[in-house]
């Protein structure tokens, strides 16, 4: 079977022109907490895992456990004019026999939603997971309600593959149908070229 000695997702800051993703830090809290808690981000995810700074360290807490066992690298999202944090999205689901790889846990503060911020984020995520890791694959999943969310999946160029059913049990009890849309590395040239002319024009 054939690996790749280069699908080994690890920790890692890059740069736009706009932004930084870095390695998200337990240092990160205050900002990161006051970046998620607003309640409209969490429509679709319940309860908000911002909501107080004990829920927020919690769930960094869970995400560097991921990111030492390997499963997940979590990032935040830093605007390089003021140097704050604005958000967060992390690799997940790694596969390294695969070298497929989910673009997940993405959340962006109101202020910069529908801007030059996630464009941008995806953008580094996907030149890294192609260009550096070697990937083939790259997943990203929305609940199947979340408009807002798939509008902004597909503006990146990423195709829908379908509808996962009954994929998760939600804290309600509700069961969650998750949208399912991926990148492969024989579009990635193409994705790429979009996603550039879309930078440069803003």
């Amino acid at each position: 079977m054939y690996t790749s000695t280069r699908f080994t997702p690890q920790p890692i800051t890059l740069e736009s022109k706009d932004i930084q993703l870095r390695p998200l830090t337990r240092e990160d809290i205050a900002g990161f907490q006051l970046a998620g808690n607003h309640e409209k981000l969490w429509q679709w995810v319940v309860p908000n895992p911002c909501k107080s700074l004990e829920m927020t360290a919690a769930w960094i807490e869970k995400a560097l456990l991921e990111q030492e066992l390997g499963s997940q690298v979590p990032f935040v999202i830093i605007d390089k004019q003021s140097q704050k944090v604005i958000g967060s999205t992390r690799y997940c689901s790694i596969r390294r026999d695969d070298r497929n790889i989910e673009i997940g846990h993405t959340f962006i503060t109101p202020e910069f939603q529908r801007s030059h911020v996630n464009t941008q984020a995806k953008y580094l995520l996907l030149q890294h997971g192609f260009e550096v890791l070697d990937a083939i694959r790259v997943e990203i999943k929305t609940h199947e309600k979340n408009q807002q969310s798939r509008s902004a999946i597909l503006r990146i160029g990423a195709e829908f593959e379908g509808i996962l059913r009954n994929s998760r049990i939600l804290p309600s009890g509700s069961y969650r149908n998750t949208a399912i849309y991926s990148i492969i590395e024989q579009d990635w040239p193409q994705v790429k070229s979009v996603l550039q002319g879309k930078m440069e024009a803003s």
